[in-house]
């Protein structure tokens, strides 16, 4: 793949203009490096620790995507076996991998990956518009990587004996406090935001060369000295230039008055270029002057972006790390086991706090006290150990080390956590106080329980414990207010599920890139999927997104125990799914489904954690009942690996989409069967006579189907080897692409089957198995000769200007009919324009739907 294309595609991520300033006008940042020179060095430097590079996969998968076909859904053969290229590669120089992947989206950043998605539907038309008119693929400039590619590269460098690891936030976090903390060689990507956190070295993934192990290492110490800032500058730089959480406009003020006072314009870079030194000018020459004397928000024009702005500061900061733009007039700073704790105090805030001494550093150390009663602030409780625990505590010297609060000030609380890391984070600003502190706990110290004192209103104020489990400790003697009433913003998670024994090992299969969108689902009840490559403009063929949404339903009521009680009240689960005519401004809001289990449906204790054999018959039997497929377990039981699951897709499929025809299912049978015996050099030297639009989407429905299986199979307890799914297994997109051709043509099954024998008897084996059990649901599937003319539009495109009310077969209360589903619908498919709400779920009626606004 062309690295210029990669490195325009990947350069919106971080720090915006960063990367073509570094490319551009400061060029000796980028320093050509060889990874197994390093690695010797590294040995030599640290004798017995092991070279480890920590991959940040997500920036990744474009440059590890090597096959030239993209359009058809996937040469997943050909990628796999590039995978396993890019691992030896590093392995025959002794160098470890540890890949972190993106586990959810955090609500800052939640409009800038819509905004991502938006532009990408915008391409997409564009792919298809070249499809129709040129019948080929585009050329590399349009370059759309295949549906799911995320998910499966997670399982696939599992296969490949790779640590590969998913995110509680935003990966980039985690990657950087990992590199840090375990002394990496450094990290390989390619976001920008590497070159703001203070961690270990960055690479660029689009300059690697994998026959060399050449690469460039980009320097934030020498992009420091180009700006004449110092690497704790680098957050405050990036927030005012505009980065994933702060909105790229919010300064654009700020900054085009830096540019008009910048005296040093050079004539040869480009404004954006001239935009960041004028910006890193004002901060050295300006802001620098105030450090410690003045707060930020008197510095630059906040405003009400002041906590959202704070926040964006902080996202930087590693455990352990602090920021000297947060404090002013510091009296102490007490390091307590890598963890760094600031105080601030100002004459203004006429609070007094009294000091003691640190007995091993000497230092005075502020303690926490209720300037009424003069009290120390009481200690709170452990839940399970019945212990009182203390604010913070030296682990060497058991001090305990309170913070607290001016009781006149007005006091803001943003608080956040970094969940895999247990890295908390709490700021306390008062605007009448003017007083800031920002604790950046370590999760090596193990220091999970804080507690903030508010002596005006009586009210704790608990930092985020224990990141599995979400637990609160409270003193009794302290009256609890409603935040509403006191003015206080208090963010405290709460998740779907109570049971924590279950969540933690929904988090534990989560974290090692077991499962998917399980652990999203019971703890923040908020899940996403990105675009696939579907045609806005096909009348005929419905979303992926609810093609399966009746799937999710049933995992949402399996996942969500209350659910199952049909006199309980069902949360609804946000659903960000991209699909054309989907706008993104607010998420779906879709209830669970109920399902009937043969024997009744078992918890999630039952599926997970009991061991007794005949409880695989059970997770089976909840499998099949989440594809409303119980009917048809005798005939997929007989059905041999890796096609059993692949048949359930394909009944599920052609039972929920009537288009779906005799042809289409010959083109998907016959691919499967024939992929089995194809060496990856058959498959690269492949080539279908021309590229069809109807092929294109088809083969990406598959593969979001497969996912799907994936979401099922781990919540249901897998019952299923993840590996009959995985898509380098049962799918091919350009053979797919060849048998529907063929199909379409009409050529016989021998022809679609290569006149191998062996394989007619299990094409027809498999499409009696798919055929009968599409009966058994009143579904017959009819070759494109006995089309009837409901056919051409029996399903209408969600969102789009027209729909079609077409007699196709709709199952009442399976989750149908798909054409009321779209943005801006009621439950009577009457369009409502700008929607206070939108009927989500999958039935016709208003009782299943959810108001996004109380009006």
């Amino acid at each position: 793949m062309d690295r210029q294309m990669i490195l325009s595609q990947s350069s919106v991520m971080g720090v915006r203009g960063l990367q073509g300033f570094v490319g551009s006008t400061c060029p000796h940042i980028c320093t050509v490096v060889n990874f197994k020179e390093l690695a010797e060095h590294h040995r030599s430097k640290y004798p017995g620790c092991t070279p480890t590079i920590v991959v940040d996969a997500m920036c990744c998968l474009r440059y590890w995507y090597t096959p030239e076909s993209w359009i058809c859904g996937g040469q997943w053969r050909e990628y796999f076996s590039a995978l396993r290229d890019f691992v030896k590669t590093f392995t025959a120089v002794g160098i470890k991998l540890i890949f972190f992947f993106d586990g959810m989206v955090e609500q800052d950043k939640r409009d800038e990956w819509v905004k991502r998605r938006l532009k990408n539907n915008r391409e997409i038309s564009r792919i298809f518009h070249y499809i129709k008119s040129h019948k080929e693929q585009p050329g590399r400039n349009m370059f759309f990587i295949p549906s799911g590619l995320a998910v499966f590269t997670r399982f696939a460098l599992k296969t490949l004996g790779q640590e590969t690891l998913c995110s509680l936030q935003e990966a980039d976090y985690e990657v950087a406090s990992y590199g840090l903390q375990h002394n990496c060689l450094g990290i390989l990507g390619e976001d920008t935001d590497y070159l703001i956190y203070d961690t270990c070295p960055y690479f660029s993934i689009s300059e690697l060369c994998l026959e060399s192990l050449d690469t460039i290492m980009l320097c934030r110490e020498k992009l420091c000295e180009s700006l004449g800032l110092c690497v704790a500058d680098l957050p405050l730089l990036a927030c005012l230039l505009g980065n994933d959480i702060i909105p790229e406009g919010m300064f654009e003020s700020f900054r085009y008055k830096c540019l008009s006072s910048y005296t040093s314009v050079k004539e040869n870079f480009d404004k954006k270029g001239n935009v960041i030194l004028a910006v890193s000018d004002h901060i050295s020459k300006v802001l620098h002057l105030y450090q410690g004397e003045k707060k930020l928000e008197e510095l630059l024009p906040l405003g009400p972006n002041k906590a959202l702005f704070y926040k964006g500061m902080a996202s930087y900061l590693l455990p352990g790390q602090k920021s000297p733009w947060f404090f002013q007039k510091p009296k102490s700073v007490i390091t307590l086991d890598k963890q760094v704790i600031s105080m601030s105090s100002d004459s203004e805030s006429r609070q007094e706090v009294p000091m003691c001494t640190d007995p091993e550093s000497g230092q005075e150390v502020p303690m926490c006290t209720d300037p009424e009663s003069r009290q120390e602030v009481p200690m709170c409780t452990d839940p399970e150990s019945r212990q009182d625990v203390p604010m913070c505590t030296d682990p060497e010297s058991r001090q305990e080390v309170p913070m607290c609060t001016g009781p006149e000030s007005r006091q803001e609380v943003l608080m956040w956590t970094d969940s895999e890391s247990r890295q908390e984070i709490i700021m306390y600003t008062g605007p009448e106080s003017k007083q800031e502190v920002l604790v950046c706990t370590d999760p090596v110290s193990k220091h999970e329980d804080s507690m903030c004192t508010y002596p005006e209103i009586n009210q704790k104020l608990p930092v985020a414990t224990d990141s599995e489990f979400k637990l609160r400790c409270t003193n009794p003697e302290i009256k609890q207010e409603d935040p509403a009433n006191v003015g206080l913003e208090i963010k405290q998670q709460v998740t779907m599920v109570s049971d924590t024994e279950i969540l933690k090992v929904a988090r534990t299969h989560h974290v090692q890139a077991e499962s998917y969108l399980v652990y999203n689902i019971m703890s923040s009840g908020e899940i996403e999927c990105s675009n696939t490559l579907e045609d806005e403009l096909d009348q005929a063929l419905p979303s992926q997104a609810f093609i399966y949404r009746p799937i999710r339903q049933r995992v949402y009521s399996l996942l969500l125990e209350n659910c199952q009680d049909v006199t309980s009240t069902c949360p609804a689960v946000k659903e960000w799914f991209v699909y054309p005519g989907n706008p993104l401004r607010h998420p779906d809001l879709v209830r669970p489904l109920q399902m009937t289990v043969p024997g009744g449906t078992p918890s999630l204790k039952i599926l997970w954690l009991n061991q007794e054999p005949e409880i695989q018959v059970r997770r089976l039997d909840t499998l099949l009942a989440c594809f409303n497929l119980s009917s048809s377990r005798e005939e997929l039981q007989a059905v041999e690996s890796p096609f059993q699951a692949f048949c359930c897709l394909l009944i599920y499929l052609f039972v929920q989409v009537d288009t779906l025809c005799l042809e289409d299912l010959h083109a998907f049978i016959a691919q499967a069967l024939c992929l089995q015996g194809k060496s990856t050099s058959q498959l690269v030297n492949l080539q279908p006579d021309y590229i069809n639009s109807r092929a294109v989407q088809l083969g990406s429905l598959l593969v979001r189907g497969l996912t799907t299986l994936v979401l099922v199979n781990s919540a249901c307890g897998f019952p299923w080897k993840m590996s009959d799914f995985m898509p380098w297994n049962v799918f091919d997109g350009k053979l797919f692409h060849q048998k529907y051709l063929q199909s379409e043509k009409g050529y016989a099954v021998e022809v679609l089957l290569e006149q191998n024998r062996s394989r007619l008897t299990k094409f027809h084996n498999l499409k009696a198995v798919v055929c009968k059990a599409c009966m058994k649901e009143n579904r017959r599937i009819t070759g494109r000769v006995h089309w009837g003319s409901h056919h051409a539009g029996r399903w209408g495109r969600q969102g789009s200007g027209s729909h079609r009310t077409g007699s196709g077969y709709s199952r009442s209360g399976q989750g149908q009919p798909w054409r009321d589903q779209g943005p801006g619908k009621e439950a009577d498919g009457h369009s409502t324009g700008p929607p206070a709400w939108r009927c989500l779920s999958p039935c016709a009626f208003a009782d299943n739907c959810l108001p996004l606004f109380q009006k």
